[in-house]
């Protein structure tokens, strides 16, 4: 199997997989985002994300993460859900709905993985989903499944925003995509004028300190009183830059099974979000990525909003 058979059954066979996307990029080091990187971590925009600090020179070259890495390829899913959460209620990011991307998405790659050891044998490889150092935005636009907007989040003029990116890193040699190299942002500010807290310093540049999914997720500790009254009823993650982009009336409602709402969650009142208790809470989300904000920090989100 030659590289053009072997990109087109790779291709084929993530969309037969629910992928929207799969763009295929040349290994090799972001020289250009080295340098925004840096200037990040300087800034302390990354917060009490220590881990941000951690494996600098791999988040900028494959290779330091698979050897002798020849292809990075991206992946975009869907998770734009069919119902909303009634909007009197707290609420939670729409990633958040269904089951744990990590894993629904994870399967999903490694069974495409088996399927090309069977086509190519045995390869050197790594999957991830939002699961390493990788600059997964980076690789996406050099894939050309989109650009960066100005909420720092990678947009799609067919498909918005509402989809997770994964990767596999890999030293099989196959036709690349060309990057997406149009900004179709324009003089749009929407995103900039909708967040609450004012986290996007300046265009594609956020600071953690100040963003909601942050303070909700990421952060430990107590959520700073300059932020009362900011968090607009947002208690795991949220959605406002996204919701506001003009290129999310493309969304679609997506069809994994897995990442539909139970219904105990669309029809939480605030009271039963205020009420809840830990076991409760265990049992709800126990599949759920809302565990990552474990009963106790919820409770403070909650608190908070």
């Amino acid at each position: 199997m030659n590289k053009e058979q072997l990109t087109y059954f790779i291709k084929k066979r993530a969309y037969e997989l629910s992928f929207l996307e799969c763009g295929i990029s040349p290994s090799g080091f972001l020289e250009e985002e080295a340098p925004n990187l840096e200037r990040w971590l300087k800034n302390e925009y990354h917060g009490k994300m220590k881990y941000m600090e951690n494996h600098f020179d791999k988040r900028l070259n494959p290779s330091l993460l698979v050897e002798e890495a020849k292809s990075v390829l991206t992946f975009s899913y869907n998770y734009f859900p069919k119902k909303l959460q009634n909007p009197e209620t707290y609420q939670i990011a729409k990633y958040a709905y269904g089951e744990d991307y990590h894993i629904v998405i994870r399967e999903k790659l490694l069974k495409l993985v088996e399927e090309i050891k069977v086509m190519v044998g045995d390869f050197a490889y790594r999957v991830f989903t939002d699961s390493a150092p990788v600059m997964e935005r980076a690789w996406a636009q050099k894939s050309g499944i989109g650009w960066i907007g100005k909420n720092s989040l990678l947009l799609s003029k067919k498909k918005g925003s509402y989809f997770f990116l994964a990767e596999i890193i890999c030293d099989l040699e196959l036709v690349y995509d060309n990057p997406f190299k149009t900004d179709h942002c324009g003089s749009c500010t929407r995103c900039i004028d909708a967040c609450p807290t004012q986290a996007i310093n300046e265009p594609r540049i956020i600071d953690s300190k100040k963003c909601i999914s942050y303070l909700t997720i990421e952060l430990k500790d107590e959520i700073g009183k300059e932020f009362n009254g900011k968090m607009n009823d947002w208690i795991f993650g949220c959605d406002i830059c996204q919701d506001v982009c003009p290129w999310n009336r493309f969304s679609t409602p997506n069809s994994e099974e897995k990442f539909q709402p139970a219904p105990h969650l669309l029809n939480f009142t605030k009271k039963d979000w205020i009420h809840l208790e830990e076991t409760t809470f265990n049992k709800l989300f126990k599949k759920s990525a809302i565990k990552r904000t474990k009963f106790s920090g919820l409770k403070r989100n909650i608190f908070m909003s």
